[in-house]
Order: structure tokens, then sequence, then C-alpha cells
């Protein structure tokens, strides 16, 4: 019997290595508006909440609130048309997906990127791989709140028990924790385990192959 019969996915850093991209886009955004260029680590501390405090975080200290906006407006349009240049799902990703595919399991990606670019990237990506894909819109609080992922559950047809949330920042450990589900934190994307583990991961993968053992109740 597998352990689990429904999993949420995040989605940056987790089943794809999208910061490329969007430290492009910051930085062409940025740079419309005469503004430093944010180096890639730099913009890896920033993701995890959403791009408008990733642009909160990118401009200088002391922006105005409305140059700040535009900011956020010419990254949207800018990443939209440009988040597929060098964002490539991790190597065991799509055989991860495939695997669980297969086992029966129920997937879903819940993620703070807006909607639009969620659902695009992940029918690029993922094709049917994963049936549910939901981001960041009005009226649904993203993540560190469960909205995302209850809505994601309901979609599926899918409760709760049976469901864990694979994620790879603190922002998905307190995700899962206020929708009351188990996480499992993966070791590949935006944050390393020794932050991983001070943010209180209490299991973490370090491969898709690992992920998809424990997933399927292959793992000893």
């Amino acid at each position: 019997m597998i352990p689990y019969s429904t999993v949420i996915f995040d989605l940056d850093g987790t089943l794809l290595d999208t910061l490329q991209d969007l430290c492009d886009s910051t930085n062409y955004a940025l740079a419309l508006h005469n503004m430093p260029a944010r180096s890639l680590d730099e913009i890896r501390r920033f993701v995890g909440n959403g791009v408008g405090l990733l642009i909160h975080r990118a401009v200088p200290e002391g922006t105005p609130d409305d140059l700040e906006a535009q900011c956020l407006a010419d990254f949207r349009a800018h990443y939209l048309l440009n988040m597929e240049h060098r964002t490539a799902p991790y190597a065991g990703v799509l055989e991860l997906l495939d695997g669980l595919n297969k086992a029966g399991i129920k997937l879903a990606v819940v993620s703070n990127k807006f909607d639009g670019a969620v659902k695009g990237l992940c029918q690029t990506y993922f094709g049917d791989r994963v049936k549910v894909a939901i981001g960041e819109s009005q009226g649904v609080a993203r993540k560190p709140a469960p909205d995302t992922v209850f809505r994601a559950l309901e979609e599926l047809g899918a409760d709760a028990q049976g469901a864990v949330y694979v994620g790879d920042s603190e922002v998905d450990i307190e995700t899962a924790r206020n929708a009351g589900l188990p996480c499992l934190s993966v070791s590949w994307g935006f944050r390393d385990t020794n932050f991983l583990l001070q943010q209180g991961a209490q299991r973490i993968l370090s491969s898709p192959a690992d992920l998809l053992a424990l997933l399927t109740g292959a793992a000893n």
C-alpha cells in the first residue's frame, strides 16, 4: 500500500529551476527605471513569497510605492513572454511525476507565482502529468496561508488525509503546517539542507529518485 494518495508540490525550486529567468526579468524591470541589477544569489534569497515581494526586495530601499508598482508590472509583462528561456525541470523530475502517476497518486502544484505563469509553465513542462496547477490570484491568499492547498485538494477531489506537501523552502514548511499536512522538503532547490533544518524541516530528500521511492513506498 502506498503511503500517500495525493501529493501537492511547490513549483519554483522544487519541480522547476526557474531562477535564471526570474533574475533576468527582475533585472529587466530594474534597468527600465535605472535601478541597479541584482545577482543570481540575491534573487535566490528574494524568491518564495510571490513576485510582489520579490520586486519589493529587489528595488532599492526607499523606492516610492508607485514606482515599485510599475517595476512589478514591468516584471510581470516581461516574465510572461520570457519565462521559458532558461527554465527547465530539475533532473529526474519528469521521471518522478511519471512514477507517481503510474502509482495512481493524484498530483497538484501550488505556487506563489501568479496564476497565469503557473498554469503556463506546468502545461509546457509537464503536459498532462499534473492535472491541477494553482498560482496567486485575487481572492485567494498566497502561501504560507493554506488556501491554495485546500483549493488544489478540492479540484483533485482528494481528502487531506493521505495527502503530503513537497517543497524547497521555509514558506513551504509553514504552508504544510498551516494546511495540517506532513511536509517533505527537498534540498536541490533554492534553499540548502542546513537552512531547511533551521526552519524546522522534518524530512529532507536529496534527489527526485529518493522522493519517488518514499512517496510510492519503495524506500526502506
